[in-house]
């Protein structure tokens, strides 16, 4: 398994793993839109040994009003694994990557809205812990955030927003 960054003949493979994960086209359409519009991401595909892709990641800015002390944060997701590869450490290569790339693109810390009982795992804790709420409503347990630097939250609070154009989906 290899986990690289897209290109440009991969996009229309990652639409459809997208559309293969998930019970509508949202999410495909989602990553089509934030990079047709040219929003900073980081993208990432899941290669298999016969060099078929079989999983995609997306990190994308995301905006914290509040006590802000000039701190970057991204947002993971969306994230597809082909059901065929589901239970096989590919997901987990695509987040692990992912957060790597974006301690290396500057950001302080990533958040993510998912299953409470995945993220942990790779260090994600209820962003409340650090007085961040997210935008939507939803539980504590599931709106989640990650340190990547070293008190790289201190000090900061507030409300994160995604992109406009995660509303558009």
């Amino acid at each position: 398994m290899k986990i690289r960054a897209e290109k440009k003949q991969d996009i229309q493979r990652i639409y459809d793993i997208n559309t293969g994960s998930f019970s509508s086209e949202g999410e495909a359409r989602l990553v089509d839109l934030l990079r047709k519009e040219g929003v900073p991401i980081i993208s990432l595909v899941a290669e298999d040994d016969d060099g078929g892709l079989c999983g995609h990641i997306m990190f994308s800015p995301v905006t914290l009003r509040g006590e802000n002390p000039g701190k970057r944060l991204a947002g993971l997701g969306p994230m597809a694994v082909l059901p065929d590869y589901r239970k096989k450490g590919v997901g987990k290569l695509l987040v692990e990557e992912g957060l790597k790339q974006c301690l290396k693109a500057g950001y302080d810390a990533v958040v993510v809205l998912g299953h409470a009982d995945y993220y942990p795992r790779f260090g994600f804790v209820p962003s409340v812990a650090y007085g961040i709420v997210s935008i939507y409503d939803v539980p504590d347990d599931i709106f989640m955030i990650k340190e990547l630097r070293k008190n790289g939250l201190k000090g900061v609070q507030g409300t994160v927003s995604y992109h406009d154009l995660f509303k558009e989906v």
